[in-house]
């Protein structure tokens, strides 16, 4: 089987470094950044300036594929990959939820950026509370988490980065 996706443009934001980037855009609060999308898909924002949110799928292009055990950042226990959002993934896949902003001919305007200046975009899809917002949701793990110390680990603002061989599990160690 074979899979082509084509990026529809490149997020920008003030983020360079992995290890000096929020990792949810929770913890990106007032922090922007812009969709500067390809003009041959400008007839597809038609009307996502009516939505508060949305979401970004995206391209980790500067992830490279992990083990399937992590550490998760906000936890010193290991899980699944696909019980994190951990960026070492099968398949490099960002996902955030965003704030938008503003829309301006093909750049659209968002804040909460978690992610990479220059990261491919692959695609948007609008926030839709009703569909989007189970009743009984529970967050497994991160239920845990002390909500002051996450914030200051999610925000990178601890003082020392986190560097990804610190967080990946070797495998041949357990």
């Amino acid at each position: 089987m074979s899979l082509n996706l084509q990026p529809l443009g490149l997020i920008h934001t003030p983020h360079r470094a992995p290890d000096q980037t929020p990792i949810q855009p929770c913890f990106a609060e007032g922090i922007q950044g812009e969709i500067h999308l390809d003009p041959a898909f400008a007839e597809g924002l038609e009307g996502l300036e009516a939505f508060s949110h949305a979401f970004l799928i995206y391209h980790l292009h500067c992830a490279e594929p992990g083990p399937l055990r992590v550490k998760p950042f906000l936890l010193d226990e290991v899980k699944g990959v696909f019980a994190c959002r951990y960026p070492h993934r099968p398949n490099s896949l960002g996902l955030s939820l965003v704030q938008l902003v503003a829309i301006n001919g093909t750049t659209v305007v968002f804040e909460g950026a978690d992610m990479l200046d220059g990261t491919p975009l692959l695609d948007i899809k609008p926030y839709y509370p009703k569909a989007d917002r189970p009743e009984a949701a529970w967050g497994g793990w991160t239920e845990q988490l002390d909500p002051e110390e996450a914030r200051r680990i999610g925000s990178r603002q601890m003082g020392v980065p986190l560097h990804p061989e610190d967080q990946i599990i070797n495998p041949a160690r357990g």
